[in-house]
């Protein structure tokens, strides 16, 4: 078998799982293209080990490696979207903000986590 079968195919899922990154806004299908990344540098580790006929067989090890924190990172990031789904209502990345907010940010009045406004004394003290 030659090595440029594998190698164009994981050309092409690397390049779908980029273009999956940048062009999605859902953080789903951003966590799926990431995972399309990971899937294609494994494929490379395997064709690659399997071509330079390693003893050691170090590519499948490290292959087992990153699909252990494949799925260590789809667990947490997966659990992340949905909490931030349960407190915002949308996982729409574009939409989201930073839970820092700066000073200049517009907090409504309703809002409970925004700072009570400073009393006035001269206003209590004519009351």
């Amino acid at each position: 078998m030659h090595l440029a079968y594998p190698a164009v195919l994981a050309a092409l899922l690397f390049a779908t799982g980029l273009y999956g990154v940048l062009a999605r806004r859902n953080a789903i299908l951003v966590l799926m293209s990431v995972e399309l990344m990971l899937n294609a540098v494994n494929l490379n580790l395997v064709a690659f080990d399997v071509w330079l006929r390693d003893t050691l067989h170090a590519g499948q090890a490290l292959t087992l490696f990153v699909i252990a924190i494949a799925a260590a990172e789809i667990g947490i990031g997966l659990a992340i979207v949905l909490m931030v789904y349960r407190n915002r209502g949308t996982s729409d990345v574009d939409r989201l903000r930073d839970n820092a907010e700066g000073p200049d940010d517009d907090t409504s009045p309703d809002d409970p986590t925004a700072a009570p406004a400073p009393k006035d004394e001269k206003a209590e003290a004519t009351a």
